[in-house]
């Protein structure tokens, strides 16, 4: 049966009028610049299509995917409509295809995302619709939105950490159920085989053999992405320029350990598109010659599909990102997270999760200095750190079972209602 085929059911010889299949418009796709943002929505998509997998989704792209996102989604999810645009204030869409989706949709749903950023979507589709709508995963208080009033007219709002939930909670969000509920990238599971087999054949890179790390800056440099036509921004610039260099110290002490000191091989490389040059100026360029010899630096970007599978094949992972690693623990690999005050709390997921061994404030000194100790450990126990990494994902999925659950009883609700 198709994505828009109806079910008929037969009772005692009659043919019951056609049953329409529910449907539920998806809001996410934030941007596309770093592969976790890419894949917030095809690990929703997986989500949806495991526990909900009678009902249809339309994809509200936020921001219209590239065509290389855009191509790994549909890849993955050939049934799974999807449309672009926005509402006017007077409640016109702006293409006759998101028009259609939003008539068609029995209830919106929120994807994962540092903040409410489609609350505005939500408003319009409540406003056009009269239908409900929810929010899976989301941090708290980001970025000025106004987002309280429309989190408390939710039927559900779960956030990704705990910190987010008791933050909404003390400011006055009162949706029916406010809980915990792990990021959506948890569940992407695309793997791209072809593409990391031969990366790693060309590098020289021994399956198990060698952790992957990942840097950044405290405030990421948009002004550098040509397709975020965003102005330089000198104070967010001179504070990356004035932390950059203890930002980075742990990662190549711990690159340090891991080459000097194991067998293993470390694959430095990209989770947004301005991390090449990053890396290349921060680690690659600041280590030793004898380690240096041990290190691969990837210099291209990549889809989050190859970079799943390139993980996979890794001892585990490394650095100052957040959704490498949430990949990672999804797929029970590894991942040690380090974050700073400039970050949002989604670093405290790891917490909840059970992996606050695994979780550094780099503005302490005294977890600074126990981020190259972790790694290492890592390289030397890869067995013991796989089990750890599979109790938190293990734990994750379990999570998933139970929110998803209350998701699938409010899209039934809906559509029953409609």
């Amino acid at each position: 049966m198709s994505a828009n085929e109806t079910d008929m059911t037969e009772t005692s010889g009659m043919v019951s009028p056609p049953r329409r299949r529910p449907h539920i418009l998806l809001c996410s796709a934030w941007q596309n610049v770093n592969i976790g943002d890419i894949a917030h929505t095809p690990g929703a998509l997986a989500l949806l299509e495991e526990y909900l997998p009678d009902v249809d989704v339309t994809l509200w792209a936020y921001t219209p995917l590239t065509s290389g996102a855009a191509a790994m989604i549909r890849q993955r999810f050939p049934r799974v409509s999807i449309v672009t645009g926005t509402v006017s204030p007077d409640d016109q869409a702006s293409n006759e295809e998101l028009g259609a989706a939003l008539s068609r949709a029995d209830f919106f749903l929120h994807g994962s995302g540092p903040a409410m950023l489609g609350w505005a979507h939500a408003e319009a589709f409540s406003r056009c619709t009269g239908r409900p709508f929810g929010v899976y995963g989301v941090t708290y208080g980001l970025y000025g939105i106004p987002e309280k009033a429309t989190l408390s007219r939710t039927r559900f709002t779960y956030f990704r950490e705990s910190v987010s939930l008791e933050t909404a909670r003390r400011d006055g969000v009162q949706a029916p159920i406010m809980e915990f509920a792990p990021d959506a990238a948890f569940a992407f599971n695309q793997r791209d085989e072809v593409k990391a087999i031969t990366f790693l054949r060309d590098h020289d890179l021994e399956e198990g053999n060698f952790l992957c790390c990942i840097s950044r800056l405290r405030y990421t440099p948009f002004w550098e992405m040509s397709s975020k036509n965003t102005p330089f921004d000198p104070a967010r610039h001179a504070r990356n320029e004035a932390k950059k260099e203890s930002d980075h110290e742990p990662l190549r002490e711990a690159i340090i350990a891991v080459t000097r000191q194991t067998t293993m091989k470390v694959l430095i490389c990209p989770e947004d598109e301005t991390q090449m040059r990053i890396t290349r100026e921060n680690l690659v360029e600041r280590l030793p010659k004898d380690v240096l010899e041990r290190v691969v630096w990837r210099e291209a970007f990549w889809l989050p599909d190859e970079a799943l599978a390139v993980y996979a094949r890794s001892a585990g992972l490394f650095g100052s990102e957040m959704h490498s690693p949430i990949m990672c623990i999804g797929s029970g690999i590894p991942a040690v997270v380090c974050r700073w005050e400039e970050q949002s709390t989604k670093g405290y997921m790891w917490r909840d999760i059970g992996l606050g061994e695994w979780l550094f404030d780099l503005d302490k000194n005294e977890e600074a200095s126990g981020v190259a100790g972790a790694v290492l450990a890592i390289a030397k126990d890869p067995a013991a750190a796989r089990a750890k990494a599979a109790r938190a994902r293990d734990l994750v999925r379990a999570r998933f079972g139970e929110t998803m659950g209350v998701v699938r009883q409010e899209v039934l609700a809906a559509s029953h209602g409609a």
